[in-house]
C-alpha cells in the first residue's frame, strides 16, 4: 500500500499509527521515499526468511516464567526496530509521526509524538498475554489497538483533510453470526475494534476524504492463520497483492471516468 502511495506521487504531511501499523508508519516516516519503501519491504522479507519471531516453547515458558504475564519475548522485535530505525527519537523523524498505546492504570488511549522510539512502538504493540506491557515513564502500557486501531478520528483532530487508511485486510470483511463458543471472543473483539473507525467513516465531515486501501487480503476473522502469527510464508504474496489492488484503487481516483 505504501508503494502504491509513493508510486502515485503521494506525499505524507503526517504518520499515525497503531500497533503494527506503528512499526511500518515509523519506518516509513524515517524514509517516505521509494528507497524507504524498498528498506520496510526487505526489512519484513528478511523476517520471515529467518523466521526471527518464532520461539521454541520452552523459550517460551521461560519467557512465561520471567515476565508472569507474556509467552513472546520482546528483545527480537526491539532489535529489529533499533536496526531499522536511522534515530532514536520520534520527533527526529523526516515526516511527523505518532503512535498510540493503551495505559493500564488509566484506561485511555495514549499518543507518543516524541521521545524513544523503540519502547514507544513496542508499547503500541504489546498484545497481551502474547507481549508483556512496556513501561515508560513509570507508566504501563499494552497494545493501541485496544483503544484505536484504525485512528481516523486522530487525523481529523489532528487538521488532515485527505486520510489513506492501511489496514491489514479484516475491514474489508462483514462479520457473521458466530458458530462456535470460540468465535464469540473473536467477534466481540471485532465489534469493539470496527465499532469506533466505522462511526467515524460513516460521519459526513466536511472538506475531509478518507479513502481505505485495499489490501486484497482475504483473511476472516476466525482465519485460523491469524493464530500462527510467526509463520510470515505469505509475506511477498501479501505484499504484491496490496500493491496491485490499492495501485488501481489510486489510478480509479484520478480517473474522472
Amino acid at each position: 500500500m505504501l508503494k502504491a502511495l509513493v508510486d502515485a506521487g503521494i506525499e505524507p504531511d503526517l504518520v499515525l499509527g497503531t500497533s503494527i501499523g506503528a512499526f511500518n508508519g515509523a519506518v516509513f516516516a524515517s524514509d517516505p521515499t521509494d528507497a524507504g519503501i524498498t528498506h520496510l519491504e526487505q526489512l519484513w522479507r528478511g523476517v520471515a526468511e529467518q523466521n526471527l519471531l518464532a520461539a521454541r516453547p520452552l523459550d517460551r515458558a521461560r519467557t512465561l516464567y520471567r515476565t508472569r504475564l507474556a509467552i513472546q519475548d520482546p528483545e527480537p522485535l526491539r532489535e529489529l526496530l533499533a536496526d531499522a530505525l536511522p534515530v532514536d527519537r520520534i520527533e527526529d523523524l523526516t515526516v511527523p509521526f505518532q503512535c498510540v498505546a493503551a495505559s493500564i492504570e488509566r484506561a485511555a488511549e495514549t499518543w507518543f509524538d516524541r521521545g524513544p522510539i523503540v519502547d514507544a512502538l513496542l508499547a503500541s504493540a504489546a498484545i497481551p498475554a502474547l507481549f508483556p506491557p512496556v513501561e515508560i515513564d513509570g507508566e504501563l502500557y499494552y497494545d493501541g489497538g485496544l483503544v484505536n486501531s484504525v485512528p481516523l478520528d486522530r487525523a481529523i483532530e489532528l487538521g488532515a483533510t485527505e486520510v489513506y487508511v492501511l489496514q491489514v485486510g479484516r475491514l474489508e470483511q462483514p462479520l457473521r453470526r458466530p458458530k462456535h463458543l470460540y468465535e464469540t471472543a473473536l467477534i466481540a473483539f471485532e465489534i469493539a475494534r470496527r465499532h469506533r473507525f466505522g462511526s467515524m467513516r460513516d460521519r459526513t465531515i466536511d472538506g475531509v476524504d478518507v479513502h481505505v486501501l485495499p489490501s486484497a487480503n482475504e483473511v476472516q476473522f476466525d482465519d485460523p492463520r491469524q493464530a500462527r502469527w510467526t509463520d510470515m510464508g505469505e509475506t511477498s504474496a501479501l505484499v504484491e497483492g496490496a500493491y496491485v489492488a490499492s495501485t488501481a484503487y489510486l489510478a480509479a481516483l484520478g480517473d474522472p471516468t
